[in-house]
């Protein structure tokens, strides 16, 4: 049966059949939010690699993701502004970059079932998509995008702060995943006047699950090598062995 598109203001939405309209009130009800409009929340749900496959016309969410990366980066810049008035700049910069992050929207959308209700292409569902946390993420944003349009600012206000607040408070308690490659890079910068340099050792394992091996140089000083999945998780492994050595030291 050929999917069908309704138009609106703000893109090409899929049709919405009766078991999808019980998908999207169920999401509804998980996230504790109503929108005037279903189809802008499901074109939030529509992945590029669906529309790409789709029989009509539809849009992807991308442009709703720019516009909720927007939104949710005022929103969390603005609470810290406000909640934390002893902090600086950097101190700023450095909790947002965690809150905002992939890894942090995507721990959201699980929570809140995200790679359920998705659209996606038949290639990318192959190829694990429902699990990527970028994929997860990017449609986090989405939905934010879409709240603001479909409910205004102070709708979306209070969602990201419901979401994000305690991730911001996880990370005032230093009980965060932390981002070692950027410590790293900002304790070396400041101590030596220069920059970690990474090196992939080796790779293995097989094609379709690889293991990185990763070293780092910090002056003539050798770290690792140490493992990921791929070659940023072993970057951030043997960033953290660099960092606490050479922050004990």
């Amino acid at each position: 049966m050929p999917v069908f598109s309704k138009s609106f203001p703000y893109g090409k939405a899929p049709d919405i059949s009766t078991e999808r309209k019980r998908e999207l009130l169920l999401f509804q009800k998980l996230a504790e939010i109503k929108f005037k409009s279903l189809d802008l929340l499901n074109l939030a749900f529509c992945h590029r690699s669906y529309a790409n496959e789709s029989q009509s016309d539809v849009d992807n969410n991308e442009r709703l993701e720019f516009l909720g990366d927007s939104v949710l980066g005022l929103v969390v810049a603005d609470w810290l502004f406000v909640h934390l008035p002893g902090s600086d700049e950097g101190d700023f910069s450095r909790i947002k970059s965690f809150v905002v992050s992939e890894e942090s929207l995507a721990e959201i959308a699980k929570h809140l079932r995200v790679d359920n209700f998705i659209l996606i292409g038949k290639g990318e569902e192959f190829s694990g998509g429902r699990n990527k946390k970028a994929l997860l993420a990017d449609c986090m944003e989405a939905i934010f995008g879409a709240y603001f349009l479909d409910s205004g600012f102070k709708a979306a206000t209070d969602l990201v702060q419901r979401l994000l607040v305690p991730v911001i408070r996880t990370v005032l308690d230093n009980k965060h995943r932390k981002d070692y490659k950027t410590l790293l890079q900002e304790h070396v910068q400041k101590r030596y006047k220069t920059y970690p340099r990474y090196e992939v050792v080796k790779r293995t394992g097989p094609e379709h699950d690889n293991t990185f091996w990763v070293k780092v140089i910090v002056q003539k000083k050798t770290f690792g090598p140490a493992s990921g999945n791929n070659k940023k998780e072993g970057e951030q492994a043997v960033a953290k062995i660099a960092y606490e050595e050479l922050v004990g030291e």
